[in-house]
């Protein structure tokens, strides 16, 4: 059985890797969005300005990772 290669985490911080992905996977990049932009708020309705910064840090790093943890779970960026 041939594996298929799999990116590294640096390869796929890319980007243009991250870019083909959203573009590929709609719905994830809806979801992404939403969460970037709420979370924010979220974090300063429970705890404040440094619930809203550590919400911030969150969800720019669940931007970042997301593609190449849902590459290891199975979604592939592109053809």
């Amino acid at each position: 059985m041939i594996e298929k290669p799999t990116l590294s985490l640096s390869e796929s911080l890319t980007p243009e890797r991250r870019m083909a992905f959203y573009e590929s996977h709609k719905p994830i990049a809806v979801l992404m969005i939403a969460i970037v932009f709420l979370l924010p708020f979220v974090g300063l309705f429970l705890y404040g300005l440094i619930g809203a910064v550590a919400s911030v840090v969150v969800s720019a790093i669940g931007y970042a990772l997301t593609p190449y943890v849902m590459e290891r779970l199975g979604f592939r960026a592109g053809p």
